[in-house]
């Protein structure tokens, strides 16, 4: 295959993934904006889903690591 061929495939599929990429941000976008979909929400059965609570493996950390 001549070289020239090869870019064109290669910029394709990345034109081709953007795209789906553009789509699906634009369906979660307008699921946002219709109230379906929340923004932070967390799947059922999380542990603590809308407690707003710290995990007690990360209430003890220091409130500045190294620097000044």
């Amino acid at each position: 295959m001549k070289q020239t061929a090869i870019i064109a495939i290669i910029l394709g599929v990345l034109l081709l993934v953007s795209a789906v990429q553009a789509y699906q941000l634009t369906t979660l976008k307008s699921k946002v904006a219709e109230g379906k979909l929340s923004v932070g929400s967390a799947p059922a059965g999380a542990s603590s889903a809308g407690s707003g609570a710290v995990p007690k493996s990360i209430q003890n950390l220091p409130s500045m690591v190294g620097g000044c």
